[in-house]
C-alpha cells in the first residue's frame, strides 16, 4: 500500500488501552490468569467480552481490558499453526533463550529468577487489566470479574499498583513523552504523530504498509484491531540509586552536596523531577516546563552538553538526533518507526520518597517498589525490542564507548559508564550499578472486540 493510504480506525472494535492510559482512574490491579480447561476459559471470556472497554469511549468510573499469551491462545483452542502465524516474538515468548540477552535479562535478572512468567513458574495465559476511580470501586470490579472465572481457571498473581501522582519511584515526573496517534482525538506536530498501524494491526504503519498479521479465511477478524502488549515488572532500587549519586557528588571533606546530587540524577534521566527536559532547562529545574515535549536535540544540543547523549530519555526517544542526517525529516522518520505506546503503572509505597530520605536509607526506601511496565506496539521486534537492544542496552549508542542506559540497562560486563558531555571537560561516572531489576514479564496479544467474541466461540 502506498505511503498516502489512510484507514479510519474502528475504535468501537479496539480495546481502550490503545486510546488512553486511564489516568482519571487512579486505582488499578492486574490479574495474571492460568488456564487449565479450555471450555471453562471460553465461557469466562464470553462473559468478560461484554464488559470490555473500547477505544471509542472515555470511562469515568471503571475500565476492563484483557490480553493473552501464545499459550493462552492455544488453550482457548487456537491451533498451533495459527498461533505460529502471529509475530515470532509473541509465539516464542519473552523468555526464549535467544531473546533474553538482547533484553538484558541475564544473571540475577534471568527468567529463571522471576516471580512470574519464567520457566520455573506456572504458565501465564492471560492478563485481566482492571481500572477504577477509587479502591472500593476497584475491589467491587475485581469481585465482579474474578467471580466469572469458575473452575478450570486460576488467578496466579494479583499485581497491585500505586498512585504516585504522575511520578515514578525514583521521584521523576513520568509519562510525558508519548507519541500522538492519527485517528485519535489529540493532534500533534507531524514529527511526533504516528500512524495508527504502528500500534494496531490492520492499518498502514510508518512504512505505508500493513504490519504482518495472521490472515485466515476461517477467522479473518482474529488479528484485526489487535495489538501486542508487552508487560514487564521492574523493581527499582530507590535507595541504591540515590545513595550511589550521593557518593559520587560528595565534597572532598565527605559532606553531601544535594544540589550536585540532584543535577547528576537529572543528567542520567534527561529531565528534572518536575519533568522539565534538560534540553530546555539545562541548569536548574523549571516546573513551568514540566509537561514540555515539543523539542528536538540537534539544533540546540547536538553534542549533548545540555542533555547527555546517554541519558535515559534521549536513548528511549532520540527524536531528531540520529542518522541519517540528524536534524532533518529523515531522522524524525527513523525515530517514528521505533516508538512504543506506554501504559504502565507504578507499584509499592504510595509516599513519594524525597532524595534525602532515600540516601539515609529510611525503612520505606528499601521497600519493594517499581513499575509495571506496559507498552503497546504492532511489531515487537521493530519497536519494543529494538528500543531495548539498540538504544537502551547498547554501550555503543550514538558513538559512546562503554555507556549503557544509566537507569535500566545491564552494567556488567560492559556499559557501566555514564558520560556527561561538556563544552569544556567532560565528566565520567564509572562503575554504575543496575538500579532496575526484572521480576517478571510476558508478551501478550490484546485482541479486538470481534476477535475476543470469536475466541469465546471456538469449539462451539
Amino acid at each position: 500500500m502506498g505511503a498516502g493510504a489512510v484507514s479510519a480506525p474502528e475504535l468501537n472494535d479496539v480495546q481502550g488501552l490503545v486510546a488512553r492510559g486511564y489516568g482519571n482512574l487512579p486505582s488499578a490491579r492486574f490479574l495474571l490468569v492460568g488456564i487449565d480447561d479450555g471450555a471453562a476459559a471460553r465461557a469466562w471470556l464470553g462473559a468478560v467480552a461484554g464488559a470490555l472497554t473500547t477505544a471509542e469511549v472515555s470511562p469515568d468510573t471503571q475500565a476492563v481490558n484483557i490480553a493473552f499469551t501464545s499459550s493462552g491462545l492455544r488453550k482457548l483452542g487456537v491451533d498451533a499453526a495459527t498461533v505460529g502465524l502471529f509475530a515470532n516474538e509473541f509465539a516464542d515468548g519473552m523468555t526464549a533463550p535467544h531473546r533474553t540477552r538482547a533484553l538484558g535479562d541475564v544473571d540475577e535478572n534471568a527468567p529463571e529468577h522471576w516471580d512470574w512468567g519464567g520457566p520455573r513458574t506456572p504458565d501465564v495465559d492471560a492478563v485481566l487489566l482492571l481500572y477504577a476511580r477509587d479502591e472500593p470501586a476497584l475491589a467491587a470490579l475485581e469481585h465482579e470479574q474474578a467471580g466469572e472465572l469458575g473452575g478450570g481457571l486460576r488467578i496466579l498473581t494479583r499485581l497491585e499498583t500505586s498512585n504516585l501522582d504522575g511520578h515514578e519511584p525514583f521521584g521523576f515526573r513520568d509519562g510525558i513523552s508519548q507519541p500522538f496517534i492519527e485517528g485519535l482525538s489529540k493532534k500533534g506536530p507531524p514529527e511526533t504523530t504516528l500512524r495508527f498501524g504502528e500500534f494496531v494491526l490492520g492499518y498502514p504503519n510508518e512504512y505505508g504498509r500493513y504490519t504482518d498479521q495472521p490472515l485466515l479465511d476461517s477467522s479473518p477478524e482474529l488479528a484485526r484491531n489487535g495489538s501486542y502488549l508487552v508487560f514487564r515488572q521492574l523493581r527499582q532500587d530507590v535507595h541504591g540509586f540515590w545513595r550511589f549519586l550521593d557518593e559520587q557528588t560528595r565534597h572532598p571533606d565527605g559532606s553531601s552536596d544535594p544540589d550536585r546530587r540532584l543535577r547528576l540524577a537529572a543528567k542520567m534521566v534527561g529531565r528534572w523531577p518536575s519533568g522539565a527536559p534538560l534540553a530546555l532547562a539545562p541548569d536548574h529545574d523549571d516546573p513551568a516546563l514540566g509537561e514540555a515535549n515539543d523539542f528536538a536535540y540537534f539544533e540546540n544540543d547536538r553534542h549533548g552538553t545540555r542533555c547527555p547523549i546517554g541519558a535515559h530519555i534521549r536513548r528511549a526517544n532520540p527524536r531528531d538526533s540520529l542518522d541519517p542526517r540528524p536534524g532533518t525529516a529523515k531522522s524524525w522518520a527513523i525515530n517514528r518507526r521505533h516508538r512504543i505506546l506506554r501504559r504502565g503503572r507504578e507499584y509499592g509505597e504510595e509516599e513519594l520518597l524525597r532524595p534525602d530520605k532515600a540516601v539515609r536509607g529510611d525503612a520505606a526506601s528499601s521497600a519493594d517498589r517499581g513499575l509495571h511496565f506496559i507498552c503497546l506496539n504492532a511489531n515487537i521486534a521493530r519497536q519494543f525490542e529494538f528500543v531495548n537492544d539498540t538504544w537502551l542496552n547498547s554501550p555503543k549508542f550514538a558513538g559512546l564507548y562503554d555507556d549503557a542506559d544509566p537507569l535500566v540497562a545491564p552494567s556488567s560486563p560492559h556499559g557501566g559508564t555514564f558520560t556527561v558531555q561538556s563544552s569544556s571537560v567532560r565528566e565520567r561516572v564509572s562503575d554504575v550499578p543496575r538500579f532496575v531489576s526484572v521480576r517478571g514479564g510476558a508478551y501478550f496479544f490484546m485482541p479486538g472486540l470481534a476477535a475476543t467474541r470469536h475466541l469465546a466461540r471456538l469449539g462451539g
